[in-house]
């Protein structure tokens, strides 16, 4: 140990990169992105650094967590994982893009906020990335225990249980109509 802190390289250093710049065009959130890029840079620095979408967190930085889950061309996918240039001409979608643009919540976020499927938050964006990606997937989603633990199974949260979570889950699919005829 140095006792030095590391610095990020400042707008200066990067522009002296030796690094290629690509050309980058995809959508984002409905807005048309055209970007020159490092191939180096991932989507996930992308969409938080360039783009200042900063609801996509970065946790583990190796899959693993889901944290930084959005949508790629309609699909739950880990942008830590992906190279921003690998997303040339995809279709991106954040958790910025899920409430309405006058700020009403989707069902899936309002019923995380009803049921208290969060804690500190910050995986929160990922799970509903990943829940609304299934339920627009599946015609029908296995709204069982074990079905709904299967759909949740690429996040990691550290604070509240799942409990919660689950229960955001069926309830976001009953707010959805997702969840079979009305049982009375």
């Amino acid at each position: 140990m140095t006792g030095r802190s590391a610095e990020a390289p400042s707008a200066e250093a990067s522009e002296r990169s030796s690094d290629p710049r690509l050309l980058l065009r995809l959508t984002v959130n409905g807005a048309e992105i055209e970007r020159e890029v490092s191939p180096r840079l991932l989507l996930s620095d992308f969409l938080r650094h360039e783009l200042g979408l900063t609801g996509t967190h970065v946790g583990c930085e190796q899959g693993v967590c889901g944290c930084c889950t959005v949508m790629i061309d309609g699909r739950a996918a880990r942008s830590c994982l992906a190279l921003a240039v690998q997303a040339d001409g995809a279709t991106i979608r954040t958790i910025e893009d899920v409430a309405s643009a006058d700020g009403t919540l989707h069902p899936i976020q309002q019923a995380f906020q009803e049921c208290h499927g969060l804690q500190c938050g910050f995986c929160t964006p990922g799970f509903i990335m990943g829940v609304l990606s299934h339920f627009e997937e599946a015609r029908m989603p296995d709204l069982s225990e074990d079905g709904i633990r299967e759909m949740l199974s690429g996040n990691l949260c550290r604070c509240t249980g799942y409990q919660h979570i689950v229960a955001a889950v069926r309830r976001a699919a009953r707010l959805m109509n997702l969840d079979g005829p009305e049982k009375g």
